[in-house]
């Protein structure tokens, strides 16, 4: 799964101008996440049509980061995201980012974005939601 990652200045209106900057542009947001840490906002989405969406971002200037999510299914308890997340620890690969996607039914998806997509992706294949 592809995701992008903006990161502005926090401002009153500001997801609102990225909404509408993908409306105008026809892309769907299929998931928002975002966060003010200081003075700065962090949003990592996903959409419909990633390269529209890079587009539409890039003419209004947002700063907009791209990068491959992988998206595995684990029991929802207490210690499972540990659990995988030391698999990153031992093979000492990064994590950039980690996000729920989805609860249902006792299991959660997740996204997770590392600085070795490759390598991660064999550490928990397992996991992988196809």
């Amino acid at each position: 799964m592809k995701q992008i990652t903006i990161v502005a200045a926090d401002h009153p209106g500001l997801a609102a101008d990225i909404a509408e900057t993908l409306s105008t542009a026809g892309v769907n947001i299929d998931t928002l996440t975002a966060e003010a840490i200081g003075g700065t906002m962090v949003a990592i989405l996903t959409v419909d049509k990633y390269d529209e969406a890079l587009r539409a971002l890039a003419a209004r200037r947002f700063q907009a980061i791209t990068e491959d999510a992988l998206v595995i299914r684990i029991d929802d308890k207490p210690g499972e995201l540990a659990r995988i997340t030391h698999r990153f620890k031992d093979a000492n690969i990064n994590i950039r980012s980690i996000r729920f996607v989805r609860r249902e039914g006792g299991k959660a998806m997740v996204a997770i974005a590392t600085e070795r997509t490759d390598e991660a992706m064999e550490l928990v294949r397992d996991t992988l939601v196809s």
